[in-house]
């Protein structure tokens, strides 16, 4: 990646964030930009080490190097209730395969995360955890319930396979009455401090870029059937159904789980969530 005084933007891949990123071009920025489609495992590492500077990154990713980074306002992937693709797909009720084999997929430490608290915290379980490559029939074959996120989770959702499917982000709502949040938009803290009035330009633009997009998610829409499959409708309903914001009950829904993982050991320290504004640190209320 480039240091030479350009500012360096992480990009998810994942559908989910496409409305803020779709309409978001550094190229038109008065200050030089680029920006990087990676994986997330790629962006968190790069967002933690500084090599990128602003962007999108998991909650997770987020909390374990949240003492370098300050969360942008108002950016979230979010849902209050069902999210459509982080599923459990499993042979048996919950409280059943709470105590069996779960096949996890490897791409998501986040949604991972979120359903070892669910099945230990809210069921009491102690399940038997195997990480696999996402493929629903290779997961069944070896686990009694495995989970999926992202495009697999959606396609998977399309086939009646005779599964129970549960939508992670509606069992965190119906226990804790709050939503999740999946990803959030971060600035290093170095470069936040380096690079005030860029930082403040590419805020503005991704706050532009969002708007636009929820404005009009018809060229969204026929992107992800052409990438993706599925129709304008289940499309329409994707998009409309997660949310974008970042406001006072997001940050209530992901502060519980920053509690949760933390008090399970899966976080090793307490997050403290900062956001970033124009010359002003802002503390998120606990």
């Amino acid at each position: 990646m480039r240091n030479d005084g350009y500012t360096v933007i992480g990009k998810i891949s994942y559908t989910n964030s496409w409305p803020v990123f779709y309409n978001f071009h550094p190229s038109s920025l008065r200050y030089p930009a680029e920006m990087v489609t990676e994986v997330p495992a790629v962006l968190n590492r790069g967002m933690s080490q500084g090599s990128i500077h602003v962007g999108a990154l998991s909650s997770f990713a987020y909390a374990e190097a949240s003492d370098r980074l300050l969360l942008l306002p108002d950016l979230s992937v979010s849902s209050d209730g069902p999210v459509q693709s982080i599923l459990l797909f499993s042979r048996a009720p919950l409280n059943v395969v709470a105590n069996g084999i779960i096949a996890l997929t490897n791409t998501s430490a986040t949604s991972v995360n979120l359903l070892k608290i669910l099945l230990e915290k809210a069921f009491g379980g102690k399940p038997q955890y195997i990480s696999a490559d996402p493929h629903l029939e290779d997961m069944m074959e070896v686990a009694d319930a495995c989970l999926l996120i992202g495009d697999q989770a959606i396609k998977a959702s399309w086939q009646d396979q005779g599964y129970i499917v549960t939508d992670l982000g509606q069992l965190w709502k119906e226990w804790t009455g709050l939503g999740m949040t999946f990803a959030v938009w971060a600035v290093n803290r170095d470069a936040a401090e380096e690079k005030q009035e860029v930082i403040a330009e590419i805020v503005n633009a991704f706050a532009a870029s969002k708007r636009l997009g929820l404005q009009d998610l018809a060229p969204i829409v026929q992107d992800a059937c052409l990438a993706i499959g599925g129709t304008e409708a289940y499309w329409y309903g994707y998009f409309r159904n997660l949310c974008y914001d970042f406001g006072e009950r997001q940050q209530k829904g992901l502060n519980l789980y920053f509690r949760y993982a933390h008090e399970m050991g899966l976080l090793p320290q307490e997050v403290k969530m900062e956001l970033w504004s124009h010359n002003l640190l802002t503390r998120v209320k606990e």
